[in-house]
């Protein structure tokens, strides 16, 4: 038998404790020079059998806040969170992080397996190995360029570590369909009907603010790919949804994706966490008074 990876060494010392806490985490296999922080909530009363959430901040790389964010719902249901965090400095830009770094400084496609998206399947295999976890799935949730993270990797990794997923607010959409280079489609990476199939057929649960719909944000993506998908979030959300369904259609194909309108809401990660907590362990969306206040409104 093996002995445990540092990585699996450093998750049981640091992880058999409640609170928050900040992880080195190292891909020995394809990233050994990369490396990004795990930045966790174990609250108190937590078992390895309860759910594990995987949660992919945005653009300001601020995996602590994300955590934080989803704390409320951690210390109601038991829940550990862990926010896998890539910096700028070692992880540059939306060719890193958004996009999955898919492609060499030289242009040549990086194999499928080896694209960022594989990272927090590695991770979550790792809490399993130190014993952190006995789940077999996680749950995954991002938000604007984690939102974009988490549709990418759906579109591109495999499906099996995760019980449900979903995907926040992004800026723009990789569409469901080969009639696009990637990042606007999945032309020209390596992917195939099967990874098209996979995704269509998923549960996958994008949820929308309805209130995202500012047109002259300087993180909303512009650029003419972009643009087709929509004048702004809300309306791209739209946009992929029913670009799923007709793609669906077309090839005769399962289609389970849901689209949730999030009354109220705009480009909020802590609203719109507080939401994903209540679909996925309330059994729905938060009461009137509830959703009120993550809009910062009064019920009189």
């Amino acid at each position: 038998m093996s002995a445990p990876s540092n990585n699996v060494e450093r998750l049981i010392l640091e992880l058999n404790h409640a609170g928050r806490n900040a992880i080195a985490y190292l891909d020995e296999d394809r990233n050994s020079d990369r490396p990004f922080t795990l930045h966790t909530y174990r609250p108190y009363g937590y078992t390895p059998d309860r759910p594990v959430v995987i949660v992919q901040h945005g653009v300001l790389r601020n995996g602590d806040e994300y955590r934080d964010f989803w704390i409320p719902a951690a210390d109601k249901h038991k829940l550990l969170i862990v926010a896998p965090t890539f910096s700028n400095e070692i992880w540059p830009g939306v060719e890193s992080y958004n996009n999955g770094r898919v492609f060499t400084p030289g242009g040549n496609v990086r194999p499928v397996d080896g694209w960022t998206y594989v990272l927090p399947q590695r991770v979550f295999a790792d809490l399993r190995e130190a014993e952190i976890t006995t789940t077999d799935k996680a749950y995954l949730f991002g938000h604007s360029a984690g939102g974009q993270f988490v549709h990418r990797l759906m579109s591109s990794q495999s499906h099996e570590p995760y019980q449900a997923v979903t995907a926040g607010n992004p800026g723009w959409y990789t569409l469901p369909t080969f009639d696009h280079p990637y990042p606007e489609g999945l032309d020209g990476v390596g992917l195939t009907e099967d990874h098209l199939a996979r995704l269509l057929a998923y549960p996958l649960t994008v949820l929308a603010g309805d209130q995202d719909i500012a047109t002259s944000d300087p993180n909303l993506p512009s650029e003419p790919a972009a643009m087709r998908q929509g004048p702004h979030r809300y309306a791209r959300a739209h946009h992929y949804f029913e670009a799923g369904r007709r793609e669906a259609e077309r090839r005769g194909l399962p289609f389970n994706w849901r689209l949730v309108s999030v009354p109220g809401i705009g480009h909020d990660g802590k609203a719109m966490s507080a939401v994903c907590a209540s679909l996925w362990f309330d059994g729905g969306m938060p009461d009137d008074a509830t959703m009120a206040a993550l809009a910062g409104k009064t019920v009189a």
